[in-house]
């Protein structure tokens, strides 16, 4: 029975205070992309000066080899963790758990300071290293490092779910019909989180794909080098030429978007029906 009265006006006040909050966020999260789609228009040509067209090919080209290198990795290294994580609830397991979730909360520069003292010339590893002539701060290899610490975290997160998922009388049963330890792993679990995994990845691929802070700290801004579409863009923008900067940015809001809608779709079909 519907409510009258007092009631309903409460209700609706409610409702419509509950709107007009809901439609300023909205204004407040879609108008700085409506009006940067809209001077991305007016910037295109910038596009037609070579010097841009030489920064863009460079930077996301390097953006395009460092994030797929850190992306192999992170799947290599990730899909066992996850599933150790998925498989174990011990309080040390729980512990490891929340260390491999602070990247995602760390400031960008405090994640560049970590990984300098590991990795950094006078870090912990970066000395030992140095000392065998292998250098990896301000180096690709550096950029690939960062990309991996401040992403692999959400591929993380992403496989063990999709491994919390799996019903373990299904890989029981495939052990008792003989089916080894890695056969049950290979053709059973991987297979029944296969949409979690690529969900992950492609979370984590653009995650690797837009890194800056740490990046910019421990690789540094080296055309050619580290200089990454980000720090293009920051470089661009530093220098006055807001022309450029916002056409390399429409750029990688197209990749992004595309990663958004590959998450969007790989989330609809592994939906039940």
């Amino acid at each position: 029975m519907a409510a009258t009265g007092p009631v309903a006006k409460r209700r609706s006040a409610f409702d419509s205070g509950m709107l007009g909050i809901g439609l300023l966020g909205l204004v407040l999260l879609t108008a700085p992309v409506a009006t940067f789609l809209w001077r991305a228009v007016d910037s295109r040509d910038a596009f037609a000066r070579q010097e841009t067209r030489d920064v863009l090919a460079e930077a996301l080209i390097l953006s395009l080899w460092s994030s797929t290198v850190a992306l192999i990795a992170i799947v290599l290294f990730g899909t066992p963790l996850a599933w150790v994580l998925a498989r174990h609830r011990s309080r040390p397991m729980r512990l490891l758990d929340t260390l491999i979730d602070l990247p995602i909360i760390l400031p960008p520069a405090v994640a560049g300071i970590a990984l300098l003292t590991a990795f950094g010339r006078r870090g912990v590893f970066g000395e030992w290293l140095d000392r065998a002539g292998i250098t990896i701060g301000f180096s690709t290899t550096a950029v690939i490092l960062a990309q991996i610490f401040v992403s692999a975290p959400f591929f993380v997160r992403t496989a063990r779910s999709g491994f919390l998922k799996i019903e373990r009388s299904l890989e029981e049963a495939a052990a008792d019909l003989g089916a080894t330890p890695i056969r049950v792993f290979l053709r059973v679990t991987l297979p029944l989180s296969r949409s979690s995994l690529i969900a992950g990845a492609v979370l984590a691929w653009a995650r690797a794909l837009g890194e800056f802070g740490a990046t910019i700290m421990f690789a540094g801004n080296r055309e050619g080098v580290t200089q990454t579409m980000p720090l293009a863009i920051y470089e661009r923008f530093g220098a006055g030429d807001l022309g450029a900067a916002i056409a390399l940015s429409s750029i990688l809001m197209a990749l992004s978007a595309g990663f958004l809608i590959a998450v969007r779709l790989l989330g609809e079909g592994s939906a039940p029906r």
